[in-house]
C-alpha cells in the first residue's frame, strides 16, 4: 500500500483438486496486495496445503506465506514441509495452534513455540534461512513470540481497543493487524460465539441492510489503521467479498 504499510491478504484454499478459484483471488487482490496468506486446514477441514498454494502464488509472481498448525503435525511431517518449502522457494512461514478439527483428534506433539524453535535450527545450503511469524490475541504478548520474526494481531472491530492494545506491549518486530469482512449477518451470529471478538451491533445492523456494509467497514478500518502509524501492516481476511473489497481499496492507493 506504500509508504512501508503492507497489506498481506488471505487466500481461501481449495477444498478440492482445483486451483482455478484460489489463482482468480490472487489475481484479483494482486493489484491491492503485498502478499498473500495461505491458511492451513482452516476451521479444521482438509485442504490443498498452504505451501503447495504459497509456490502457486509466487508463480503468478506475488510473495506467499504458509501458514502450518501445530493441530496436524508430528516432528517428521514437520521436516517434510520444510523441506517442500525449501524446494518451492517458500520463505515466510506463519505458525499457529489450530482450531479443533472436525474429524479425528490434534497430534499434540509440536507446539508454535517448538515449531519456531525447529524452523530456525533448520539450514539448506545455498537457501536464505526462512522467517516465522507467530499469532497473538490483544494481551500480554511472551518474550518467546516477541522474538519471532513477525506478530500477527487477532481480528479486532474496534480500532480504539487495537490502538490500546498496540500502546501496552514492546515489540520490536513486525506487528500486523488482523481485519476481517463482515459478509453476512449469519456470519456476524456465527462469529458472536467467540468470546474473544465483540463486534459493535450497529455493524450489524448495518450489515443487515446492505451487505456491502461491512466492505464499506474494513476498508476504513485497514485505511485507519494505516494512518496510525501503529502497525506495519494488516492482515486481511476477505472471505467473499474479495472483489469488492480490491475495487474499493484500488481507489484509496
Amino acid at each position: 500500500m506504500g509508504d512501508g504499510f503492507e497489506l498481506v491478504c488471505e487466500v481461501e484454499p481449495p477444498t478440492r483438486p482445483d486451483l482455478k478459484k484460489v489463482r482468480h483471488q490472487i489475481g484479483v487482490m494482486s493489484p491491492i496486495a503485498d502478499a498473500f496468506l495461505i491458511p492451513d486446514n482452516h476451521i479444521g477441514r482438509a485442504t490443498v496445503s498452504s505451501v503447495a498454494v504459497a509456490n502457486e502464488v509466487q508463480a503468478m509472481g506475488a510473495r506467499g506465506i504458509a501458514c502450518l498448525n501445530s493441530r496436524d503435525r508430528n516432528l517428521l511431517g514437520f521436516r517434510r514441509d520444510l523441506l517442500t518449502a525449501a524446494a518451492y522457494g517458500v520463505e515466510q512461514f506463519l505458525f499457529v495452534h489450530g482450531d479443533n478439527p472436525t474429524e479425528g483428534a490434534r497430534t499434540s506433539q509440536l507446539t508454535v513455540r517448538t515449531m519456531i524453535d525447529e524452523a530456525r535450527a533448520t539450514s539448506f545450503p545455498g537457501i536464505e534461512p526462512f522467517q516465522v511469524g507467530a499469532a497473538t490475541r490483544l494481551r500480554a504478548v511472551p518474550a518467546w513470540k516477541a522474538e519471532a520474526d513477525f506478530l500477527y494481531v487477532q481480528v479486532s472491530y474496534d480500532l480504539d481497543e487495537l490502538l490500546r492494545w498496540r500502546d501496552s506491549v514492546e515489540l520490536n518486530i513486525p506487528v500486523y493487524a488482523g481485519v476481517m469482512v463482515l459478509a453476512s449477518a449469519k456470519m456476524a451470529a456465527d462469529l458472536a460465539k467467540l468470546p474473544q471478538l465483540t463486534i459493535p451491533d450497529a455493524l450489524v445492523a448495518a450489515v443487515e441492510r446492505d451487505r456491502d456494509a461491512g466492505v464499506e467497514a474494513a476498508c476504513e478500518q485497514i485505511l485507519k489503521i494505516r494512518d496510525s502509524g501503529a502497525f506495519q501492516g494488516v492482515h486481511l481476511i476477505p472471505v467473499s467479498r474479495y472483489r469488492q473489497v480490491a475495487a474499493r481499496l484500488e481507489r484509496e492507493l
